[in-house]
């Protein structure tokens, strides 16, 4: 955990300074500054130190990992990770799903509604794909 949120925090050190070296430059073009830029910037490196700050704060509370340790090996992180599914086919209706709500906003409000109830039924059967028995 110190090195994940040592690389966040870093990531501070190295956004700050390009935010400002891009406010400078920015404004030097045509006399008008352009504040999207700096501003993406300024926040990516505020997003950055609040993750960076998360994780130290979290590792304090958690044993040492593995990566921490200089002479660690993977396998002293392996443990049970959750349960993930073998296979399920949903993923693939509510892609479609996604695909028909983006080009609905191209071609007509009729697609949009279609994809929108496609991908209602479809994320409410892979949210509920392990409740329909044994023999569904």
């Amino acid at each position: 955990m110190k090195v994940s949120s040592g690389l966040f925090l870093a990531g501070v050190i190295a956004f700050t300074p390009v935010a400002i070296i891009y406010g400078f430059w920015s404004n030097a073009v045509d006399g008008r500054p352009e504040p999207v830029g700096v501003v993406c910037l300024a926040l990516l490196a505020v997003m950055s130190g609040m993750i960076g700050v998360y994780i130290r704060a979290t590792g304090k509370r958690l044993d040492v990992s593995p990566s921490d340790v200089p002479d660690g090996d993977i396998d002293q992180a392996a443990g049970d990770y959750g349960f993930f599914s073998p296979y399920s086919w949903w993923p693939l209706p509510l892609g479609l799903a996604a695909l028909m709500l983006f080009l609905g906003l191209a071609i007509g409000w009729w697609v949009f509604v279609v994809g929108a109830i496609f991908g209602i039924v479809a994320l409410v059967g892979w949210a509920f794909e392990y409740f329909t028995g044994d023999f569904a």
